[in-house]
């Protein structure tokens, strides 16, 4: 898995990521606020796995 998740992107991931888990958690948001935990996950793993589909890449980096 070679990394396709870079800068900006993977910032606004983690954070949106995060707001929507803590929104479903701790404040007792909707049930589908956990999706949240797919736009975290790709912005820690630093991997989307529907960018290649659409040859999109956000990370300048050729390391994995």
């Amino acid at each position: 898995m070679k990394a396709n998740v870079g800068g900006i992107d993977r910032i606004l991931r983690i954070t949106l990521g995060s707001a929507l888990i803590v929104w479903a958690a701790a404040l007792g948001g909707p049930a589908w606020a956990w999706i949240g935990i797919v736009p975290l996950l790709t912005g820690v793993t630093k991997f989307c796995p529907i960018y290649p589909i659409f040859g999109i890449r956000t990370c300048s980096s050729d390391k994995s």
